[in-house]
């Protein structure tokens, strides 16, 4: 257990629930949406297992398909209390490897004590590590001033670049 008695560690199968739960709230917290526990729970499924569908099975579509991305747990005393994932994406202007940060929460009742910090450290030694990996990215709600105050903190900066979108199920 580290000092701030948070230990980081790889989600497991078991953290299932915890993680969906997570996940419903961010999305409620966040951008006032309510998700579909349907596609929720076999989408977070199908990052623990390893597999774009959630089986645990090899994906029916490409058998060389890599795990979609690895979610990090932030645990007190055994309980989890903030989670993040990342997943990658291959930059051919950088010949690289970028994390991309997704589904960050910390409980409410444990934030501002450092629970991110310690995720965010622990993958960005990770990345450091791995001669593959050439930056990390996030993105954030535009509206959400302490999230970005936070990530600012940590050494991110803001980019000139504009996420755009065409969700085709909504």
């Amino acid at each position: 257990m580290s000092e701030t008695g948070i230990d980081i560690r790889f989600a497991v199968p078991a953290d299932r629930d915890v993680l969906v739960t997570f996940n419903r709230l961010l999305a409620e917290e966040t951008e006032g949406k309510s998700l579909d526990l349907s596609l929720l729970q076999p989408g977070v499924a199908a990052v623990l297992s390893g597999t774009i569908d959630g089986s645990g099975q090899a994906n029916p579509l490409d058998r060389q398909q890599p795990t979609p991305g690895r979610y990090l747990v932030a645990c007190h005393r055994d309980r989890v209390v903030g989670s993040l994932m990342h997943t990658w994406e291959w930059s051919d202007w950088r010949n690289g490897v970028v994390w991309w940060l997704q589904s960050v929460y910390v409980e409410p009742d444990f934030r501002r004590r450092g629970i991110f910090r310690a995720m965010y450290e622990h993958l960005d030694a990770l990345a450091r590590a791995d001669e593959t990996v050439v930056g990390l990215r996030l993105y954030v709600e535009r509206d959400n001033r302490i999230a970005q105050q936070t990530y600012a903190t940590m050494g991110m900066s803001r980019t000139a670049y504009v996420v755009m979108e065409e969700m085709f199920a909504e």
